[in-house]
């Protein structure tokens, strides 16, 4: 079970990895996204850039749920679709209206970049698991990473989003982070959300493809999610 105890923040420092993850690092830069999520990873170090890590991520599901919430009204006047948008659930809104909802992760106000700044957050956090009770609320922290995994997977599934290498290692490191946060809390794990339980019944491969978009290997999102989250 995580430990309640609290540490010390520094909201100054916080503030300024927080400015500096975010203005250093994204698709802009000549780096490549494997040496900008090294970069942001050993930025986010110690506590407060795991303090920062699950602001990441908080700002990164609020971005993108307010994202999903200003798509519905045009695609109800283009389709005549109602855009139900569930944050416990973006499968089943997206399941409906198919490839018209488009995936906002790739410009999010903020310019966190899922390869990038989301990939190292959630490395970050998971990590560092032990500690989340001391320096964050987990509960919140675990929802974000649901969702996060969410909106990537269904984007694939229904948004007709290409699984790239980037991709798949995101997905890979939320199902990591996911199990490693959620066995810290022990017998106060809350339930696995509807999407991951929907994805845990099925057993398909999704083709994962390099930048010149050859098939290159797959990933099994029930296989990966079942031995992570169920054992």
């Amino acid at each position: 079970m995580l430990g309640r105890e609290q540490v010390e923040h520094d909201p100054d420092r916080q503030e300024t990895l927080f400015q500096e993850a975010r203005q250093r690092f994204g698709p802009g830069q000549p780096a490549r996204p494997v040496e900008q999520v090294e970069a942001v990873t050993r930025l986010l170090a110690g506590d407060d850039g795991l303090a920062v890590a699950a602001r990441i991520l908080r700002q990164v599901a609020d971005e993108t749920h307010a994202a999903f919430l200003a798509q519905a009204p045009g695609l109800y006047e283009r389709t005549g679709h109602r855009l139900m948008v569930n944050r416990r659930n973006y499968r089943t809104g997206w399941r409906a209206v198919g490839p018209h909802l488009r995936s906002p992760l790739f410009a999010l106000p903020s310019g966190f970049h899922p390869y990038v700044q989301v990939v190292a957050a959630v490395g970050v956090v998971g990590g560092q698991a032990s500690r989340c009770g001391r320096v964050t609320d987990p509960y919140p922290l675990l929802a974000h990473l649901f969702e996060v995994f969410d909106a990537v997977t269904a984007g694939w599934e229904f948004g007709g989003v290409p699984v790239d290498v980037d991709g798949a290692t995101l997905a890979m490191r939320l199902i990591g982070t996911t199990r490693d946060l959620r066995a810290e809390m022990g017998d106060d794990a809350p339930p696995l959300p509807p999407p991951v339980r929907e994805l845990m019944r099925r057993n398909n491969t999704l083709a994962v493809h390099d930048s010149a978009g050859r098939p290159i290997g797959g990933i099994n999102l029930g296989g990966e999610l079942r031995p992570a989250l169920l054992t």
